[in-house]
């Protein structure tokens, strides 16, 4: 086919996927929560997928970014571990992750270390821990608790395969506005304390993740300046 056709596909794919959520977020929280499925991820879910990562992650390296190619390894090492969020059979959300034993007394490493360059191929069956690499919901469909559900789905595989719990970089997209004025080990504590307020580390401490430390040059992202705090959530069933 040639190049000016795939781009005017490409272009038209995506005009129809605006137009539905455009469509959809006209919806009222309950019609959208009641419509809304979450599947484990299928290969014909990767298109949606990269779109999302888009949607989602404006600030973020585009090397930081997964696209359809690694969506495809992810079903194939494990599809147990990501969760997609449909509407009306469009991807609206994701939670993904992998199991992995993790040493938390070198806890140091970058995200693309981790994921394996996002393929995901650092997998081990027998790891203790379910490393949460990524977790997005569209910003049409934000606050209506899709997020909460897909920590739950998380939270639920921990608990059916034993593991001892989920570990994870919480990014901080809201120390863009406190650059210049504190440091993010400052703005972190500050969060834990309750005197500020962070769109995803907020969420996570209130799905019951920990702060355990600080991780420098953790991934390319503009509004966090490269720092993430290290969280967990413990698998009381296993860790008591």
């Amino acid at each position: 086919m040639p190049s000016s056709m795939v781009q005017a596909a490409s272009e038209y794919s995506l005009r129809r996927h605006n137009e539905f959520l455009w469509v959809a977020a006209l919806m009222d929280r309950k019609e959208v929560m009641r419509r809304i499925e979450i599947v484990n991820i299928r290969p014909e879910y990767a298109p949606g997928l990269a779109q999302l990562q888009r949607d989602c992650f404006p600030t973020l390296g585009v090397q930081e970014l997964m696209k359809e190619e690694h969506f495809l390894s992810h079903h194939e090492i494990f599809p147990e571990g990501d969760f997609v969020v449909l509407l009306n059979d469009r991807v609206i959300g994701l939670g993904s992750g992998f199991f992995i034993d993790f040493d938390f007394d070198a806890p140091h490493h970058s995200f693309l270390e981790v994921i394996a360059d996002g393929y995901y191929t650092n997998h081990d069956p027998e790891g203790d821990y379910y490393y949460a690499a990524d977790i997005s919901v569209h910003p049409d469909f934000r606050g209506l608790g899709i997020g909460r559900l897909l920590y739950d789905a998380r939270k639920d595989l921990v608990r059916r395969y034993g593991k001892k719990g989920i570990v994870g970089g919480g990014v901080l997209p809201g120390y863009v506005h406190h650059k210049g004025k504190i440091t993010p080990t400052e703005y972190v504590a500050r969060i834990v304390r309750g005197e500020l307020s962070d769109p995803t580390l907020s969420f996570q401490l209130r799905n019951g993740f920990q702060v355990r430390g600080m991780l420098e040059n953790y991934l390319e992202d503009s509004a966090s300046d490269n720092w993430a705090a290290l969280i967990v959530w413990e698998n009381e069933a296993v860790t008591l």
